[in-house]
């Protein structure tokens, strides 16, 4: 079974009871750097046996039961076409997109101030500063690659509204994907002083027949782990031999 499936029940109870420390102003203290526990999230996202390019990776997500992102009809054949054809945009240094930058390679840094919950990725510079203050959303015209973010709490939950994506990110390096319509909303909760369980909600009507989430746990590095910054360079020359041997493992004639 999914180690997401097994440990999403198990959390939501010990999360509720646990009494997590607390910041000056009253939240809860998430500031260190943290490790997203998904085996190879960032290849798949879905159940995955493992081949010559990608690990083994155990689904995370835990809605809908079956453990798969519910494309529409028309897209069933979208991310295979993807990863048959094309590049994970990381690959030529486009950050991630939301919420692929917490299950990223690598691990985050959560750093909180009064009204303000940021993240900060060890690869090619991406950060996220979340305001908590109620405040709007940006224009809807406006369209970023980590869009606009706005966060509250809940009890000791805090929620993070994502809105404005561009739909030039994919959310797995095997090619799942996603469009401009993509709404996100995750959920970071203490399960204990060590723990916090993530959940994410992605809705996107032109893409997904419905919403749909996954869930995993983030664990804290070992005290006095700092995130370092990883620099990614645009056209890396190792790029073109990715990208060529990619094709020629598939069969494909990369002067096509």
């Amino acid at each position: 079974p999914s180690a997401s499936r097994d440990f999403f029940p198990c959390a939501k109870p010990k999360a509720a009871a646990f009494r997590p420390p607390r910041n000056p102003d009253g939240t809860p203290n998430m500031n260190g750097a943290w490790n997203p526990v998904t085996a190879n999230g960032s290849q798949n996202i879905e159940d995955y046996p493992g081949d010559a390019f990608l690990n083994r990776q155990v689904t995370l997500i835990v809605d809908p039961p079956d453990g798969k992102v519910p494309y529409l009809p028309q897209y069933a054949n979208k991310r295979q076409d993807n990863w048959d054809h094309y590049v994970d945009p990381i690959g030529t240094c486009y950050v991630t997109g939301v919420p692929r930058q917490v299950y990223a390679p690598r691990g985050i840094a959560i750093i909180q101030a009064p009204h303000v919950f940021a993240f900060v990725g060890e690869f090619a510079h991406q950060y996220r500063v979340i305001p908590t203050d109620n405040s709007p959303h940006i224009g809807d015209s406006i369209r970023l690659y980590m869009g606009d973010s706005r966060g509250h709490w809940e009890g000791n939950t805090l929620v993070v509204d994502t809105t404005n994506l561009t739909d030039r990110t994919w959310l797995s390096i095997s090619g799942n994907f996603h469009s401009d319509a993509l709404h996100v909303t995750e959920r970071f909760t203490l399960v204990d002083a060590n723990t916090i369980l993530y959940e994410t909600t992605l809705v996107d009507p032109k893409v997904f027949r419905q919403p749909w989430t996954m869930a995993m746990p983030l664990i804290r590095f070992e005290k006095g782990h700092e995130v370092w910054e990883e620099p990614c360079i645009e056209s890396d020359h190792d790029l073109p031999d990715l990208t060529r041997e990619h094709k020629i493992w598939l069969g494909l004639d990369p002067a096509k």
